[in-house]
């Protein structure tokens, strides 16, 4: 059995020239695959999962906060979804009940693994003048997410945050400072529209408790998020407005061109690089940092655009030596207004290998 089945994107059903499929022809597909499935048929239970892995795998990179995590909780889910099959009573829907699996996995990686974090998160404040750093291998830290293939809007017409919205880094930084039930009740109610009644069958407890943990999840989250999720700001800007802000980034780092980086940035802007533990804020202390490391002493750059997390982004490849450019980090941007508040550089290849980009530039 395997139980990952076919990671692929297959082609949208509303390809022109092809035929609608009838939902009753839907429904009477998924019977019969649930049925070959539960006597053991592995590509009946492939097909059953797979119109569900992508949003599946963003639940869980929303509850743990890496994707290399989200990886494993998604295929140990799958595989203890595929080993009770044969249990599966259908009092619920199917999405429902891998939902039930699936958190009930992530639950049980929050508890063995802890929270994730930002730099920010640490005790240690912002550095005004540049500080020698070291990679922080002892802490979990937060990890970058690729948004290719997510659905834009609501999962469900009760679902306050869009999908998008959802893997936004301030919203899942936010996430890791809660515990795990109130994390995933949650983002079973405002991610994915779950009533109160459902998510106390889904996780074994009341709706007294549940309604509880979403109260205290709601206090911290607001105290936490932002007003204003990146999506309206991105959708304001507009297209030509976006790819001014990453080709202005992007020409300002490769040309060293320090004026032209703080014509980008906020008053307030700040720049942190996980592993690394320390970060800045305010144009000055990032204008040192940046005039001391990134623009002059590190070699020449080269950079693609790409998105993460539902957010600008710019993949960054370093050639220290002269010699080929190689993947080096994903930065993601938080836009306010029409300028970069927030780079936050995701240091290491490991990133960019999750993202399916090239780990060394594509020359021409």
């Amino acid at each position: 059995m395997s139980p990952r089945g076919d990671c692929e994107n297959r082609s949208d059903s509303s390809l022109e020239g092809e035929v609608p499929i009838e939902p009753e022809l839907v429904r009477d597909s998924v019977a019969d695959d649930l049925a070959l499935a539960r006597t053991g048929d592995d590509a009946a239970f492939t097909r059953l999962v797979h119109p569900l892995r992508r949003e599946l795998h963003a639940h869980c990179y929303r509850m743990l906060g890496s994707t290399h995590d989200a990886d494993d909780a998604l295929q140990e889910a799958l595989l203890r979804a595929w080993r009770a099959l044969p249990r599966f009573e259908g009092r619920s829907s199917l999405r429902t009940w891998l939902y039930r699996v699936t958190t009930r996995t992530c639950l049980d990686a929050v508890a063995a693994r802890g929270r994730r974090a930002l730099p920010m998160d640490l005790t240690s404040p912002s550095h005004d003048a540049v500080v020698g750093d070291t990679p922080l291998t002892e802490v979990a830290w937060l990890g970058p997410y690729s948004d290719v293939g997510m659905e834009g809007g609501a999962s469900s017409p009760a679902a306050r945050y869009e999908q998008r919205e959802a893997v936004e880094l301030a919203f899942v930084a936010a996430l890791q400072h809660l515990p795990g039930n109130q994390r995933a009740v949650l983002l079973l109610v405002e991610v994915l529209g779950f009533s109160a009644r459902e998510i106390a069958d889904l996780m074994d407890t009341t709706t007294a408790s549940v309604t509880s943990a979403l109260q205290r999840a709601r206090r911290l989250i607001d105290q936490k998020v932002p007003a204003g999720a990146q999506q309206q700001t991105l959708q304001q800007l507009g297209d030509v407005g976006r790819r001014d802000v990453v080709e202005r980034f992007m020409s300002a780092m490769e040309a060293g061109d320090a004026g032209a980086l703080v014509a980008l940035l906020t008053e307030d802007v700040t720049w942190s690089m996980p592993p690394l533990p320390h970060w800045y804020r305010g144009q000055e202390a990032v204008m040192n940092f940046a005039r001391a490391l990134p623009l002059s002493t590190c070699g020449q750059w080269r950079h693609l655009p790409t998105t993460a997390n539902g957010q600008l982004a710019v993949v960054s490849y370093l050639s220290p030596d002269g010699g080929p450019f190689e993947a080096w980090s994903i930065n993601v941007l938080t836009i306010s207004g029409e300028r970069i508040c927030q780079v936050t550089s995701f240091l290491g290849r490991e990133h960019v290998e999750a993202f399916g980009l090239p780990v060394t530039f594509p020359e021409e």
